[in-house]
């Protein structure tokens, strides 16, 4: 029970912190014995409205994901449990830390082998020309090398996805060990979803700082002034989506 109404979760016109005490249940269309929690969508903000959604599906044993919208690209993060994805000759079963990114257009399906707990990011792809569309990606994140983010070794960045043209987003995996911070304010274009994984942490968002923990999940919209420092005494982690790799004019 929260005691008069209080909570960390906030949605502003530029960010939002989304707790789970705030967490509502609802389907998802398509969806077999599945719970969703739509953490992150286009109604989210005011003036500036997210331009992808974000999700969690909680799936029973045997659940099967329906299928996206038209024009949509999906990447799912397995935090709990395992699926099965496959497409064409693609058939590849994911554990926690496992992932895929699953291209627009790319019949698809995807089945809980056992109770699992997934995070799904969805955007419509922004077609580059003269530019191969995206391939499909699948991992695990425990065997991706993870890199100094700019030269500090208590920071550390593990990218899921290839860097290349063919991609219009990003998903990476920020690790702070405990007193880390990001060496600077960040300002960009860029929006962001983010989920924390493990440990605390203390978020700028615009001019505000939020304390943040294992499980929360953050919304910055293009140009929200963000820092993070990890606190406590394990490492944080957060899963964090950004789209990239096109012209600014392309969200106009």
């Amino acid at each position: 029970m929260t005691p008069f109404g209080s909570t960390r979760s906030t949605v502003q016109w530029d960010h939002a912190l989304h707790g789970p005490d705030s967490h509502i249940i609802t389907k998802l269309p398509g969806w077999t014995e599945t719970d969703g929690i739509i953490l992150i969508s286009p109604q989210m903000g005011s003036m500036t409205r997210a331009r992808f959604s974000q999700y969690m599906a909680l799936m029973q044993t045997g659940a099967q994901a329906g299928p996206p919208l038209a024009g949509m690209q999906r990447f799912l993060f397995v935090i709990e449990g395992s699926v099965c994805v496959k497409s064409g000759a693609e058939n590849v079963k994911l554990t926690s830390g496992g992932y895929a990114f699953l291209p627009a257009g790319i019949d698809h399906s995807i089945e809980a082998t056992r109770l699992a707990r997934v995070n799904v990011f969805e955007k419509p792809y922004a077609v580059l020309p003269n530019v191969a569309p995206p391939l499909i990606v699948t991992g695990q994140e425990q065997e991706v090398t993870a890199v100094e983010f700019l030269g500090d070794p208590d920071l550390l960045l593990r990218m899921l996805l290839p860097d290349t043209p063919s991609f219009d987003m990003a998903v990476n995996i920020m690790h702070y060990n405990p007193g880390a911070t990001l060496p600077m304010v960040e300002v960009h274009y860029m929006e962001h979803g983010l989920l924390m994984l493990q440990g605390q942490g203390i978020q700028r968002l615009a001019d505000s700082w939020y304390p943040v923990q294992i499980g929360d999940v953050v919304w910055m919209a293009p140009y929200c002034p963000q820092w993070f420092v990890g606190m406590g005494k394990e490492p944080a982690r957060y899963l964090l989506y950004k789209d990239m790799n096109r012209d600014s004019l392309n969200f106009c």
